[in-house]
């Protein structure tokens, strides 16, 4: 036994020391020859050959080799785990490969940090976004500009000018005066993409970058992609294989590290192409039952909270949960579902209305007591708010019940016991890892979102509040996720499903709930609702 958890070495470690040579000044950072030019031109045709890269107990890319010609849109896909994001971090200059070379209009080129990459044109924008939060937009871009360094002061007039400057060009609305931290994730996403334009990325890598955004936002990012096509060359890595042929002319797609596929997307249709991924067949949970007639287990009342600018977020919402329900939440990003989800996990305070869980009231309760009285939460930002990624997998695992009798004896973990919980959800919920033992900050996110998943459904909660549970997953991953919920509904436990995919909420929901300008303004029945309705109410230019 011990008093403290352990910080498992790995991936997660080496990640993070590229990202701190990533941050420091470099001879090489981009953007020094022309800090306010925009690119030039394509970058030429790049080729991976051979490319391995290990971990322990893992080979995440096994001899991969691929090529992405002069301004092409290639897509790369497969499940999470497939060694996608691993082998772009190589190409990013985060990681070195253990085997393999890469090429640049034929020449070996080899890049030792990502201001190498940069150098030569090549950037990348990670799912899991590389900005300071406490800081501005202008900011966070001047930090990777050694050119706006004089001594300890940063230009940021000419930042805000280099930002303005790409979004304009690129159609990509951005301010450059905005607090990161205060900015959804969408907003987000878009200072990312703005910001490796800035530092001079000719080939753009795109990992998951219509994982946050709306239906409506991701047919005006795919819009605007094509038409940079004729400046950069991409390599668009997605799990919506509909994007994928939307986008893309040839796609290449992994599975357990090594190339399976390689060839013309609009040669297969997206059923093939997810066999291709997985290996098997992948089908689409559906709910079959009707309208669940259980009683009310979460009922809100009359609810005012306040977003993180100050704004009241939401403005006097009602919404009522039954048992043996899925309630789908539909809106658009931003209209008070992130405020709602907190304000039910104990996160954010009411300013008014009220919260009953199972008759009991939970209103200006804490975390801790909201747990204890049969909550559950998946919430929206897995890797900040879900685990703490430098724990163990079996230390998430066990991260709201450390301190009961089962998992502790004292100030002392029980790690046998502990060990043996991890292991059993490991297998129940196809948790891919080498080890229990590992930092959960390395698992890919479909994994990652597993783990949150498995501590959440093993404390059998009376209700659950799941926010986009299947934000940047893979196929398989969502179909899993997708009957763990189907399941946890049929063991009469409430289901909150806050999504803004329609086609996962009229699968999975009971009842269709759409959310605008923080209020609640109809309440469906899943079988009567249409795309086209649901989404004129959440536009707010129709009410049921």
């Amino acid at each position: 036994m011990r008093p403290a958890p352990t910080h498992a070495p790995g991936p997660a470690r080496e990640a993070r020391e590229a990202r701190g040579r990533a941050a420091a000044p470099s001879s090489s950072s981009a953007g020094d020859a022309a800090p306010g030019a925009l690119a030039s031109g394509p970058i030429g045709e790049l080729r991976l050959e051979g490319i391995t890269k290990r971990f322990p107990g893992v080979v995440a890319c096994d001899g991969i080799s691929l090529a992405v010609r002069c301004g092409e849109p290639l897509a790369l896909v497969g499940e999470n785990g497939a060694g996608k994001s691993t082998l772009m971090n190589i190409l990013a200059g985060l990681y070195q490969p253990d085997e393999g070379r890469i090429l640049l209009d034929g020449e070996p080129v080899h890049f030792r940090s990502p201001a190498d990459a940069y150098a030569r044109g090549v950037g990348m924008v990670h799912q899991n976004f590389m900005l300071v939060p406490n800081m501005t937009v202008a900011e966070n871009v001047a930090l990777g500009m050694r050119s706006l360094h004089d001594g300890l002061r940063l230009d940021l007039a000419l930042a805000r000018r280099r930002v303005a400057e790409v979004a304009e060009h690129h159609e990509l609305p951005v301010n450059p005066d905005a607090q990161v931290w205060q900015l959804s994730v969408g907003e987000q996403q878009r200072v990312e993409l703005v910001k490796t334009l800035c530092l001079g990325a000719r080939l753009l890598i795109l990992d998951e970058p219509t994982s946050a955004l709306t239906p409506q936002e991701t047919d005006d990012l795919l819009t605007r992609l094509k038409r940079m096509t004729a400046e950069l060359s991409i390599i668009f890595i997605s799990h919506k294989l509909q994007e994928v042929k939307a986008l893309s002319d040839r796609v290449t797609i992994l599975r357990h590290g090594a190339v399976v596929f390689n060839g013309h997307t609009a040669d297969h249709s997206t059923a093939e192409l997810a066999a291709l991924m997985t290996g098997r067949e992948v089908t689409v949970p559906r709910n079959a039952g009707g309208a669940a007639t259980g009683p009310p287990i979460l009922a809100v009342r009359g609810l005012r909270v306040r977003g993180d600018r100050g704004h009241l977020a939401l403005d006097g919402l009602d919404l009522e949960l039954r048992a043996g329900e899925i309630l789908g939440l539909a809106g658009v990003s931003g209209n008070g579902q992130r405020e709602l989800a907190d304000a039910l996990a104990g996160l954010r305070p009411a300013e008014a209305g009220t919260i009953h869980l199972d008759g009991q009231d939970l209103t200006g309760c804490g975390p801790r007591e909201v747990i204890a009285r049969g909550m559950g939460y998946v919430p929206e930002d897995r890797h900040h708010e879900g685990i703490v990624p430098s724990f163990s997998i079996a230390e998430n695992l066990v991260l709201k019940d450390f301190a009961t009798g089962r998992f502790s004896r004292g100030p002392l973990l029980r790690l046998g016991e502990i060990a043996r919980h991890a292991r059993a959800l490991r297998e129940r919920f196809d948790i891919r890892c080498s080890s229990t033992g590992v930092a959960a900050g390395s698992l890919s996110g479909g994994n990652i979102q597993k783990v949150i998943l498995a501590r959440e459904l093993a404390r059998r909660p009376r209700a659950l509040v799941a926010v986009y549970p299947t934000r940047g997953v893979d196929l398989g991953a969502s179909e899993f996720i997708h009957r763990q919920l189907l399941a946890l509904r049929e063991a009469s436990a409430g289901i909150l499903l806050v999504s803004e995919e329609l086609e996962e909420i009229l699968n999975l929901a009971d009842r269709v709930a759409v959310i605008c300008k923080g209020r609640i303004l109809a309440v469906l029945p899943a079988r009567e609702a249409t795309r086209e309705q649901l989404g004129l109410l959440m536009a707010g230019v129709a009410r049921a």
